[in-house]
């Protein structure tokens, strides 16, 4: 029998570190203004039963989520028909913490991604790409970064960057830290373009990341795990990388 995969997960514990990019799933998860928080209710317990079981009420796109196509266009793959190898990537994280520190409305440009591409090589076919924004290490309360007209701030993909990562580096799908794909800016003009493009092109983006900081630009990969729901739109996900140490 071949014991080659065995080995290389010998490899792995040895060489690499395992990072969980979800927040904790309760309650007071980060998750889009529009929703409900999650709700629970205890079924049983241990004091009056031999198990015990929970009833778990929340919308599909709830803290880390997974967006399938059919979120928002129609005819578009559901949770179910997203393949299992269709669930891991390699792993790019484009890094502009440092200019969403000072503009909170900031949205990512191509002429990031091609300044990205001149330290770290251009971006293979079928990576996963985050933007990593540093926007997961607010407080819930604070990630819609609320103005005194009730309008949020935060950062986002901008149309023209997705475009050029799908189109020109054919990528698998794409993540990020915040609630939305675009910036709230764009989003209230632009009727959500930005996240409807990348649904339409038949790839998953991944929302409300978290610890993105702790993988590396290049060289890790990452794992979106989902429930297989048929007809699903989305649900929360346990996402993690594996990461050279």
């Amino acid at each position: 029998m071949n014991t080659t995969l065995w080995k290389q997960f010998e490899q792995w514990q040895k060489e690499c570190k395992w990072v969980d990019l979800s927040h904790p799933l309760s309650p007071s998860t980060p998750h889009w203004a529009g929703w409900h928080p999650l709700s629970v209710t205890e079924l049983c317990n241990l004091n009056s039963s031999l198990f015990c079981a929970h009833d778990y009420t929340t919308v599909g796109q709830y803290g880390t989520h997974v967006d399938a196509p059919n979120h928002m266009v129609k005819g578009g793959r559901s949770l179910d028909q997203i393949a299992v190898d269709e669930m891991v990537y390699p792993l790019c994280v484009i890094d502009r913490s440092d200019v969403v520190a000072t503009n909170a409305d900031y949205s990512l440009t191509v002429a990031d991604i091609l300044d990205w591409e001149k330290r770290y090589g251009a971006i293979p076919e079928g990576a996963f790409v985050v933007f990593r924004s540093g926007w997961s290490k607010r407080a819930p309360e604070s990630m819609d970064n609320l103005d005194d007209d009730g309008k949020r701030h935060f950062p986002g993909w901008s149309l023209d960057s997705i475009k050029f990562l799908v189109e020109e580096r054919k990528i698998g799908g794409i993540g990020h830290e915040t609630s939305d794909t675009e910036a709230p800016i764009l989003s209230e003009k632009s009727n959500y373009e930005v996240e409807y493009y990348i649904l339409a092109q038949n790839r998953i983006q991944l929302e409300l990341l978290a610890n993105v900081e702790q993988c590396p630009p290049i060289g890790a990969l990452i794992f979106c795990t989902f429930p297989k729901v048929v007809g699903g739109t989305g649900y929360p996900a346990r996402v993690f990388a594996l990461c050279p140490r």
